[in-house]
């Protein structure tokens, strides 16, 4: 690293937390939000759900593992959830200057400068985690020394997230033999791995794509940042395909989606879901999971059409975590059953998928 200069985080609230400037030497804007993983920070900050957010992570010593190749396997980095960093700007506890594994081949410092993202190192990220788990999610900047706070933030919930994060073409992965329209609005890879390990041949298309066009068996709704009600091009397509009747999975963002199509409304969280911990429940069992998950929306399921029903409910605080048709193959989750660095307690809603494309072809 360079010479030490000081960076301040500051919030809407009007609290400061000045600490020293790592990364890319420059000062952003963004929503604040925090995640609670100790592991996972190569996967965490190329998460397209991430977009135009300052990522606040708990846990105090990040860098010690560095950041592993951009190798690829089948067409996609191995490591990594795309092909950049989307975060606005990072902010932690104690900042590692030595990172030690078997598998890293260069610094979390020098990695955030290439792709010009600025981080901050030495604040009380506990007491930020705290600030926003007590006062709900706020915008926020990182300054660098000698320029000043700013005076007004930008929300980055007000542009369409989806769009500038979304593929700009249709792109191909795996020669499976059932066809998947996977809908990218902002998607994770491990979505596509996962669905290519279990035979799919996976057909990435932009998010306002008429996908419906395509020859498939199934479609996936991937995850996303922002707004869902800047969606309106995808929800509309959705309407076609759930008229269509071939199987429908819909992931985070997916799940939104999904239930705008089938009637239902979503709203803001004060707080949003940042962590690899949620504890969700399977409506109408005693079954419980813990999941990962990272949004600031949610579905309000009241006003779902009749033929539709909640499946799945966080135990926190009672929020839904996804829907299905009560009688056609279509289903959705609000949290992440393709997680990395895990947990991998729901991977089994990507069999059920795959089972429902194969019952529908026979």
């Amino acid at each position: 690293m360079t010479e030490k200069k000081t960076a301040t985080l500051s919030l809407e609230d009007g609290s400061t937390f000045t600490g020293f400037s790592f990364g890319a030497r420059r000062s952003t804007l963004g929503e604040v939000v925090f995640n609670t993983a100790m592991t996972g920070y190569p996967e965490s900050l190329t998460d397209p759900s991430y977009s135009g957010q300052i990522l606040v992570l708990t846990f105090p010593l990040v860098g010690n593992y560095g950041v592993p190749p951009m190798e690829t396997e089948g067409g996609l980095p191995r490591f990594f959830e795309s092909d950049r960093i989307h975060i606005s700007a990072l902010v932690i506890s104690d900042y590692s200057f030595e990172y030690s594994h078997w598998n890293a081949v260069k610094s979390l410092d020098l990695w955030l400068a290439e792709n010009n993202v600025p981080g901050i190192y030495g604040v009380d990220t506990r007491q930020v985690t705290k600030i926003i788990r007590e006062r709900g999610v706020m915008l926020g900047g990182v300054t660098l020394e000698g320029e000043p706070l700013p005076t007004a933030f930008d929300d980055p919930n007000r542009r369409n997230l989806v769009a500038e994060v979304s593929c700009r073409q249709v792109e191909t992965y795996g020669d499976g033999p059932l066809k998947v329209a996977l809908v990218d609005c902002g998607c994770k890879y491990n979505i596509i791995r996962c669905l290519v390990r279990r035979g799919a041949t996976v057909m990435r298309v932009p998010w306002d794509y008429d996908f419906t066009a395509l020859d498939y068996d199934g479609v996936m709704i991937s995850n996303g940042p922002g707004d869902p009600q800047m969606c309106g091009a995808t929800v509309a397509n959705i309407r076609k395909a759930i008229e269509i009747g071939r199987p429908i999975f819909g992931i985070c963002m997916g799940n939104q989606l999904l239930s705008l199509a089938a009637g239902a409304t979503t709203y803001k969280l004060k707080y949003g879901h940042r962590s690899h911990n949620q504890p969700v429940l399977m409506a109408g069992t005693d079954k419980a999971f813990i999941t990962s998950q990272n949004h600031g929306y949610a579905v309000d399921p009241s006003k779902l059409g009749g033929e539709w029903e909640p499946s799945f409910v966080n135990l926190n605080d009672g929020t839904n975590e996804g829907i299905r048709h009560r009688t056609k193959p279509f289903f959705s989750a609000q949290f992440h059953p393709e997680a990395t660095s895990g947990p991998v307690d729901t991977e089994f809603l990507f069999d059920k998928f795959i089972e429902e494309i194969k019952a529908w072809k026979r």
